[in-house]
């Protein structure tokens, strides 16, 4: 209904209420009709399907097959490892997602409001969730608006709506009727659910609540929209699948070879089915999760909070960030930084005040209702600015006041456009003004001119004209300041025949630190776009001020684009100012259908089905609503642009290091692999037996492979495109290059043990192999020479390789070893054979990494 657009009285009407409010039976009837005023939640997370869904991978379900099958086959240890290997992963997965929602819910909890009501004529503090249509509301400074509302009374009321438009300053509020064509953003009549009293005090009838608000219809049709998988989901899936094949081949060829040299079909079976388990690489969830929780880890300590694990390595290859402006590449606090009194000039710049800039800087306290506290300043965002600027430069607002009483005030109104306030000093009363630029500058009469009055001409008023547009043109908010000395307290002689002083141009800062980070993220090829609902002049002047240059477009102008040069248009701006939830939607659409991997950031109800439909939404932890938070991958804890950047890194960082355990991995399976088909195709005897394989998987696919995730970021890591390819592009040639070394010298040395026995043969190739990996990892650390990047910067990786040698030595020289897997020990000169044999990957890596950076 169109409230807006109704006289109060009728608004009464409508909703049988009076400004009395309603009395508690009432109140009742219409709690069992309307329900309660909160957002239903059509899927909360249950604790069940949050372990649930971390089964829900292809690689889990080949992993649990390869357990069911190595159980039946008698592999009763392969299988317990790797049921292990599923349960560890899921626990912990669950775990993560659990605290993640567990800090969510804090957030929520830290953020609880009680509203003020009329109930019977009596004020009443009671529960939002008890509000119904017709409840009459009190909201002064600093109150949560809890409900859509209807103003009745106001006086000098001005409301945050950002949550809800994006728009970074304070919009005034009055009971006139609005017209019933007027947008959302234009209905100064209504407070809206999930919106804030910045300064003024109101009277307000309850119209809607919970999911019937603005704020509601929008979070309920969010949680209608079903999670996509995340592109780290859909790359694993991709993964397994191709592995799944490559097993599954693998199974038959060596099925059919064994049989074709001669081998008997059941040992044949248990051999084939043996190998395939072994080759796939069951340490790989683990990875995944150990790699994401480091990640996580260091996310968190730069203040971003990962809901979903995928999210953490999905930020990592972002391609677009699509981010909003208030508050998160400000400071979200209005800050002068401009002032004009004779010459315009940058507050930063000025290091030494004339009488003019003094004049400018005493009206902005002395026409001020802002309180300075001892340790904060309350009141309006506008006047605390003032208060600032002012206190920056000597002038203390509670000294002044008390030389400067206050006798009389004329409140801001938005008929008038400006304030002022009667002082009195000794005898003299003057009248302190502040307001419109426009509106000051056709009251004033005189002009102040280097501490001395003078007549203000027509031609001067002109040029001061353009002195204010060139300043709001530069986005920020002016305001213009005058005074007089009056005889008679009057506002018509308190706001009359005034002496301009100056003016005194306000914006929401940048945060240091962004500009910066922007510059990292572009440097990392990583485009940025800003996408909100404040004006273009304010968006534009923080983009350029924070290195952001391109093309601006404001929502009335994408609404007049015809559908087929959307692409273009969103490919090509940068800036895109006034828009509509529905047109953020589309934009973040287009570019996902230009293969973009799109990051989103968002803090309110407008910004919550982009959050949704894109790769990656990142919502703000302070300032952001608790359907913005629901509807997020990543909750930015400090609500600042720069924290995104960082976790970037991070997410790279996943990546790198999950390729560079994959890398090993598959190396290591497929030599193993190709020395049993080489084996078979020789006639040989088998050269692993099938529980020395699963050993040889135990020592080599865990810890070292569980090493690399942590691997640290490589120094070059940011100065990088985001890379679209998968888990297994570029890695092949190590792959295969890696399992040919192996093959050669396991077989020889094979070849060489067979002198002595097919024990020691089968032991000193096993150990070589195990040693082969133990060195390979270390190749695979980075593409990058070892000489260059060092061995030591990865204690784990060193201990981890340590304790797989001691691990292999302790097999071989005790009785262990000889009981569960026919190992026997060997002489020194046949470990020294292993061992120098063992390093043939690592020395053929490294050896071609500096060839290659020689001819480059």
């Amino acid at each position: 209904m169109a409230w807006h657009d109704m006289p109060t009285k009728e608004v009464l009407s409508k909703l049988r209420s009076s400004e009395s409010g309603l009395d508690e039976g009432e109140v009742q009837q219409r709690e069992r009709k309307y329900g309660k005023n909160v957002l239903r939640e059509f899927r909360k997370v249950s604790k069940f399907r949050i372990l649930l869904r971390q089964f829900n991978s292809l690689l889990i379900y080949i992993l649990i097959l390869a357990a069911v099958i190595s159980f039946i086959i008698g592999h009763a240890l392969d299988a317990i490892v790797i049921g292990i290997i599923v349960i560890l992963n899921s626990v912990f997965g669950f775990v993560q997602e659990y605290k993640a929602e567990e800090i969510i819910e804090k957030l929520k909890r830290s953020l609880q409001y009680k509203v003020v009501v009329l109930r019977g004529g009596a004020q009443k503090e009671i529960d939002p969730k008890f509000l119904v249509p017709g409840d009459i509301v009190l909201v002064n400074e600093g109150s949560k608006i809890l409900a859509d509302c209807r103003l009745i009374e106001s006086d000098n009321l001005q409301i945050n709506e950002a949550v809800l438009t994006g728009e970074s300053f304070p919009v005034a509020k009055t009971d006139v009727v609005v017209g019933g064509g007027a947008v959302l953003a234009e209905r100064k009549n209504m407070l809206y659910a999930g919106t804030s009293v910045v300064s003024g005090k109101a009277v307000a009838m309850v119209v809607e609540t919970g999911g019937e608000t603005e704020f509601g219809k929008l979070a309920e049709l969010v949680q209608k929209t079903e999670d996509e998988k995340m592109p780290l989901e859909k790359k694993v899936d991709s993964f397994s699948k191709k592995i799944a094949i490559i097993v599954l081949f693998l199974v038959a060829f060596i099925f059919v070879l064994g049989l074709f040299v001669g081998i008997d079909k059941v040992d044949m079976f248990l051999i084939s089915i043996s190998l395939a388990v072994g080759a796939i690489p069951e340490g790989l969830p683990a990875i995944i999760v150990i790699i994401l929780a480091i990640a996580i880890k260091k996310m968190y300590k730069v203040n971003t909070l990962i809901r979903r694990l995928p999210a953490a390595e999905t930020l990592g290859r972002a391609t677009v960030i699509c981010t909003d402006k208030t508050g998160t590449l400000t400071e979200e606090e209005l800050t002068v930084e401009k002032l004009y009194s004779g010459r315009l000039v940058n507050v930063g710049e000025l290091k030494k005040l004339d009488n003019n800039f003094k004049q400018v800087l005493k009206i902005g306290i002395l026409c001020n209702n802002a309180r300075d506290e001892t340790d904060k300043i309350l009141g309006d965002p506008t006047e605390t600015a003032l208060i600032k600027v002012a206190k920056n430069f000597g002038f203390n607002k509670k000294i002044e006041t008390e030389k400067n009483v206050k006798v009389e005030e004329y409140p801001f109104s938005s008929e008038r456009k400006m304030m002022s306030i009667v002082r009195q000093s000794r005898k003299i009363k003057t009248s302190y003004v502040k307001g419109a630029p426009g509106v000051i500058l056709e009251r004033c009469t005189k002009e102040l001119v280097r501490g001395k009055i003078a007549a203000l001409t027509d031609k001067r008023r002109e040029e001061l004209s353009r002195t204010f547009r060139k300043m709001a043109g530069e986005g920020l908010r002016v305001l213009g300041f005058g005074f007089r000395q009056i005889s008679k307290v009057s506002q018509e002689q308190a706001e009359n025949n005034l002496v301009f002083s100056g003016f005194q141009g306000m914006i929401d800062p940048p945060r240091k630190e962004v500009k910066m980070a922007i510059k990292q993220a572009m440097d990392a090829g990583i485009k940025v776009k800003v996408l909100t609902g404040d004006s273009a002049l304010t968006t534009r002047a923080i983009s350029r001020k924070v290195g952001l240059f391109g093309e601006i477009i404001e929502g009335r102008e994408l609404d007049r684009v015809p559908v087929d040069q959307w692409d273009s248009v969103v490919r090509e701006k940068t800036i895109f100012a006034r828009i509509t939830p529905q047109q953020k939607l589309k934009i973040v659409e287009i570019l996902k259908e230009q293969n973009e991997i799109v990051a989103v950031t968002g803090d309110g109800v407008n910004d919550i089905l982009a959050l949704k439909r894109a790769d990656i939404g990142v919502a703000m932890g302070q300032r952001g609503s608790d359907v913005a938070r629901d509807s997020s991958d990543i909750v930015l804890l400090d609500d600042n642009f720069a924290s995104i950047v960082k976790a970037v890194k991070q997410g790279r960082m996943i990546f790198a290091n999950l390729k560079k355990s994959i890398k090993f991995l598959l190396a290591a399976n497929f030599g193993e692999v190709l020395v049993v088909i080489c084996a078979l195709i020789f006639r040989w005897p088998l050269v692993f037996l099938p529980l020395a394989i699963l050993w040889m998987n135990l020592v080599t696919d865990s810890l070292p492979a569980l090493a690399l995730a942590a691997e640290p970021a490589e120094v070059s890591i940011m100065n990088q495109k985001p890379k679209e390819d998968g888990l297994l592009c570029g890695i092949w040639h190590w792959v295969f290059i890696a399992g040919i070394l192996m093959v050669g010298v396991s077989l020889f040395v094979f070849n060489f043990g067979l002198r002595y026995n097919l024990e020691v043969a089968r032991t000193m190739a096993i150990t070589t192999a195990i040693f082969f990996e133990l060195f390979f990892v270390f190749a695979c650390k980075s593409e990058k020479s070892l000489f260059k990047t060092g061995i030591f910067n990865n204690k784990w990786l060193l201990w981890a390789v340590f304790i797989s040698v001691v691990l292999q030595l302790v097999m071989v020289y005790t009785s262990v070893g000889s009981w569960a897997f026919e190992f026997v020990p060997l002489s020194v000169g046949q470990l020294g054979m292993s061992v120098g044999l063992g390093l043939a990957g690592l020395v053929f890596f490294e050896a071609s990494k500096l060839t290659r950076r020689f001819f480059e």
